[in-house]
């Protein structure tokens, strides 16, 4: 049974949250604040975290940071901040989505189907990968010659690099890694483009596998030998 943990100061919120997730067979966890969410989730390993950001103690930012110095535990948060600098914030602090409050309970059911489904067929097999000079381990996240990513930059290359030889869309690309509300921030995929080519390709200038279509998308290409 996939656990959940659900992190908010609205009392009715958990509640609702707890009887809706509970009802689809998820196991649930409730916490009000953000030390008892960073506990709960270091003593009970959930699968995934429903996290606000406002909460009494805590902003929500940090405890994402704090979950993130030791688990990739996937992580939805659900907010009353619409600001983009605040969402921004919030994925690059390693969050996997982003709703905002009010919210449709439909909306957010799929956005953790999806979520949890995605993961679980990542946790399936050991999946290795070469970019130019560097093996990267998607399972365990690591990649040869000490190169490290922010969790951004690691969800946008797996994107890419469990499809060898597909052209991801942008629409795909922002709605994955970011949320359908960044349809528009094309530029933030040739920002990460640009850090993953300085980062994995011999010659970032002119890349060999992190490949533009211009107008349509990105596309990972394996060397010939692959």
């Amino acid at each position: 049974m996939t656990r959940v943990l659900v992190v908010d100061d609205e009392p009715q919120i958990l509640r609702a949250l707890r009887v809706n997730l509970a009802a689809r067979q998820y196991d649930v966890a409730l916490a009000s604040d953000g030390g008892t969410a960073l506990r709960q989730a270091a003593d009970w390993h959930p699968d995934l975290i429903i996290l606000d950001l406002g909460l009494p103690d805590l902003d929500g930012v940090d405890v994402i940071a704090g979950l993130r110095g030791w688990t990739s535990v996937p992580i939805i948060v659900l907010s009353g901040r619409a600001d983009s600098t605040d969402k921004v914030d919030a994925l690059d602090a390693g969050a996997d989505d982003y709703v905002t409050k009010p919210f449709s309970i439909d909306e957010l059911l799929a956005r953790v189907r999806a979520v949890t489904r995605r993961t679980g067929q990542h946790g399936e097999e050991s999946v290795t990968v070469q970019v130019g000079e560097h093996v990267i381990d998607l399972a365990g996240k690591t990649i040869s010659g000490g190169v490290r990513l922010t969790p951004t930059e690691w969800h946008f290359l797996e994107i890419l690099l469990r499809n060898p030889g597909k052209l991801i869309s942008q629409r795909q690309l922002l709605t994955e890694v970011w949320g359908t509300s960044y349809l528009k921030e094309t530029h933030y995929l040739r920002q990460y483009m640009a850090q993953l080519r300085r980062k994995l390709e011999r010659d970032p200038a002119n890349p060999e596998h992190l490949l533009t279509e211009p107008g349509m998308g990105y596309r990972f290409q394996p060397s010939a030998s692959e």
